[in-house]
């Protein structure tokens, strides 16, 4: 981990390598390949006239030339004929060859195209989330800066249901989009929300106090001084920064410090300062990105946005998109993500767009 979309030339990516979206003679074309073959120069064709060819799939490396990458991977992905002719095992072996290949090559940082999703004509939605899941499935085993560069805006939409949905959540509940006429309303409704939130902690604390007397025997009189480590603790919570709550919440969900951070998209050398300095204050993206990585209902993120000295505001598009996946319990992070980078907002985790 992490995980980047980025909206970018993949000609100017400064990576390690950069994936070409080839055709099975390796020789250039349109798009993509023309692309990468003319930013590379003459050497790179050169070099591709000695490979022989490529098979829907496989991937096969050079060297990147006048590009700023060192290396470029050229992988042919399948001609969409419907769905039903092995197209996705095709693409899904186009990125899972192509890792494989950036790995063996030490590269610490890869960029991909869409792969398919142009001229061979591969919907969009269906490629990119082929693309996602490999990529999650391979970061999850391996440490390695990924790429999924888009060009143009608009170039995919990663679930129209999902983003019309968005769309209509962000209208309901985005104060700044009423005027003044309907400004004590729009006040009404974040205050219902916010007693809504409030209504579902008091609920949690209610559930959790009636476990504990039914798990704990009544204390007598002279025992109750036995009570006050529990209260301690209590009082501890109450006054750790973010860093130790963060820690404190890792250890509660059973998780070790790797899970957690790949889970929130977030690079090791961040959560390493996170972890060393008691005092640490993330940005805001990040904050959320651990909260889906821990599976926080809406009441504990705006706890631990408390905590690092942040609110849940209804005037942000950003934090109402957030409250979409959180209040549903919606914790797929690059899905997360893909809708935050359809509406050009920041990303979860260390997956910032260039």
């Amino acid at each position: 981990m992490p995980f980047h979309l980025v909206r970018n030339d993949i000609t100017r990516m400064r990576v390690d390598a950069i994936v070409n979206a080839a055709n099975t003679s390796l020789l250039g074309g349109g798009g993509v390949d023309g692309a990468i073959h003319r930013a590379a120069g003459p050497e790179l064709l050169a070099e591709c006239r000695t490979l022989n060819g490529c098979e829907p799939g496989e991937a096969k490396i050079t060297g990147g030339y006048r590009l700023p990458a060192k290396y470029v991977i050229h992988t042919v992905g399948p001609v969409w004929r419907g769905g039903r002719h092995g197209e996705r095992d095709i693409l899904a072996a186009c990125y899972r060859n192509s890792l494989a290949l950036a790995l063996s090559h030490g590269c610490e940082s890869v960029a991909f195209p869409l792969i398919s999703a142009g001229a061979y004509g591969y919907p969009a939605d269906q490629a990119i989330a082929v693309a996602s899941g490999i990529i999650t499935e391979f970061l999850m085993e391996n440490e390695m800066n990924v790429y999924l560069v888009v060009f143009a805006p608009g170039a995919f939409i990663a679930s129209k249901k999902l983003y019309m949905d968005v769309q209509a959540y962000i209208d309901d509940h985005y104060v700044g989009r009423h005027s003044a006429p309907n400004t004590e309303a729009a006040r009404r409704r974040l205050a219902e929300t916010y007693a809504e939130t409030a209504a579902e902690a008091l609920t949690e604390e209610s559930i959790y106090r009636e476990r504990a007397s039914v798990a704990q025997p009544m204390l007598a009189p002279a025992d109750e001084a036995l009570s006050m480590p529990d209260l301690e603790e209590l009082l501890r919570q109450t006054d750790q920064g973010f860093s130790e709550t963060l820690l404190r919440l890792i250890d509660e969900r059973g998780l070790t410090d790797a899970q957690c951070y790949k889970r929130a998209n977030v690079d090791r050398k961040l959560f390493s300062k996170i972890r060393a300095n008691p005092a640490y204050r993330p940005s805001k993206p990040t904050v959320f990105a651990f909260a889906v990585a821990l599976r926080l209902s809406l009441p504990e993120t705006v706890d631990l946005l408390n905590k690092a000295g942040y609110a849940l505001s209804h005037s942000s598009r950003f934090d109402i998109i957030m409250e979409y996946f959180i209040a549903r319990r919606s914790y797929d992070i690059i899905e997360i993500n893909e809708v935050l980078f359809q509406f050009d907002m920041p990303l979860l985790g260390s997956g910032m767009r260039l």
